[in-house]
């Protein structure tokens, strides 16, 4: 008994020191840190603000509310700031009015009491700077790799361009500074939306009319976590075609393109064999649209066979529309491609094409097409699940025929039985 307890206490001595030699240094394993999400809210606090027409109260307080609800509920890691214009000067001279825009909160983890602090405070004054607000606010979000977002909150145009809020939309698009901007109209006016949908659209953001207080939070509230969800890897931009033949090739990644209304966009990617495509797409619903619409993303061959597909449907209650899809490649012939393998045998060209069942409201605008986010991945495929079988081969065969033959002669014999049983009575 002793000399087996020395043995196993010396068999355990030896697994744990191998365990301890074999133990990698655990921060080998730790993830790199990637840049926490970064929102801008900018907010019009000029005077027309005070007119009060949401739910029969003034968009002020309207807006102050639904930034109170969205702040209670802004995930940890999402550093948020707060931009105002029109806030302080109240008199009539253009050139002092125009430049009244400051930041009361900085872009950093948020204090959420001495944020909503300062959004109660405000009281609408002034003018209605917007250009150089949003100049002012890409500078407040500074660079990096992951894509910031600003969201602007106005009931009215720029009245103090130059700069033109468009222009300004456009020259921070082509700095290549990864900045998105939403904007959220509190007020029906066309001016106003064609305003703030240039602006969006710049940059690849989206623009919504906001008509009351559940719609600005709940739009103000996906907006902030898609800072969070969305842009942990930057998406490139890239321009799908009409068809397969011209379509870009696409590595593993994420893509950003605009698509219209009953539209295909085409792309490439290609597939060894023993490979596994999987790939999403995401249509962002920047505008007012019919009723019953869907999204359609599918792999093709080149000769035009469907490989598989993926859709998604909605009837107005989203703002974002999804499809996915999978698909290996298990040895089929390989279709020669303008890249060479390097591992010698050459993949197959995968077109995918998204395509959509949208229709546009009477107000709302075709051009520019909807945002769009695809992202790609090429991994090695895993073996398919079988379906559900109860085996293969003569004995299972054989077993089923013995089965069935006691089944018949049980069923028989009882039958029998109950006749005579009745016979008797």
């Amino acid at each position: 008994m002793i000399n087996r307890r020395r043995y196993a206490a010396g068999l355990l001595s030896m697994l744990a020191a191998l365990t301890m030699l074999g133990a990698p240094p655990a921060a080998a394993d730790e993830p790199t840190t990637k840049e926490p999400p970064k929102v801008e809210l900018v907010l019009d606090d000029s005077g027309s603000m005070r007119t009060a027409d949401i739910d029969g109260r003034s968009r002020i307080s309207v807006a102050q509310q639904s930034f109170d609800e969205v702040v209670d509920a802004l995930p940890d890691q999402t550093q948020l700031g707060i931009r105002v214009l029109g806030s302080t000067y109240p008199g009539n001279d253009k050139a002092v009015g125009c430049q009244d825009t400051r930041q009361i909160s900085p872009v950093r983890p948020v204090n959420k009491t001495e944020a909503k602090t300062a959004i109660a405070t405000l009281r609408p004054t002034g003018w209605t700077p917007i250009g150089l607000a949003l100049r002012a606010a890409a500078k407040d979000l500074g660079t990096g790799e992951t894509t910031r977002r600003i969201v602007l909150i106005t009931d009215g145009e720029d009245d103090c361009a130059p700069p033109d809020p468009c222009d300004v939309a456009r020259e921070l698009a082509a700095q290549g500074t990864h900045l998105v901007v939403d904007t959220l109209g509190l007020t029906l006016d066309d001016k106003v939306r064609r305003q703030l949908t240039c602006i969006a659209s710049a940059t690849g953001g989206t623009y919504t009319a906001v008509q009351s207080q559940n719609q600005l939070t709940g739009r103000l509230d996906q907006l902030v976590h898609r800072a969070n969800d969305t842009y942990q890897e930057t998406p490139q931009q890239v321009s799908g075609t009409e068809q397969c033949a011209s379509a870009p090739i696409l590595a593993p990644g994420v893509y950003a393109d605009r698509e219209r209304f009953a539209e295909h966009r085409w792309f490439r990617v290609p597939v060894r064999p023993g490979q596994e495509l999987r790939a999403s797409v995401s249509v962002a619903l920047d505008r007012a649209l019919n009723p019953d619409y869907g999204v359609l993303l599918r792999a093709t061959a080149q000769d035009g066979r469907e490989l598989v597909r993926g859709t998604d449907a909605g009837s107005g209650r989203t703002d974002v529309l999804s499809a996915g899809l999978r698909w290996s490649d298990q040895g089929a012939p390989a279709t020669p491609t303008a890249s060479p393998s390097p591992s010698g045998s050459a993949p197959n060209t995968v077109c995918l094409v998204v395509s959509n069942s949208f229709s546009a409201q009477t107000a709302a605008q075709p051009a520019p097409g909807m945002p769009l986010e695809l992202t790609v991945d090429v991994v090695s495929s895993s073996a398919a699940p079988h379906g559900p079988d109860l085996g293969r081969g003569w004995a299972l065969l054989a077993m089923l025929a013995v089965v069935g033959l006691l089944a018949g002669l049980l069923t028989g014999w009882l039958a029998r039985w109950r006749i005579a049983v009745w016979k008797e009575n």
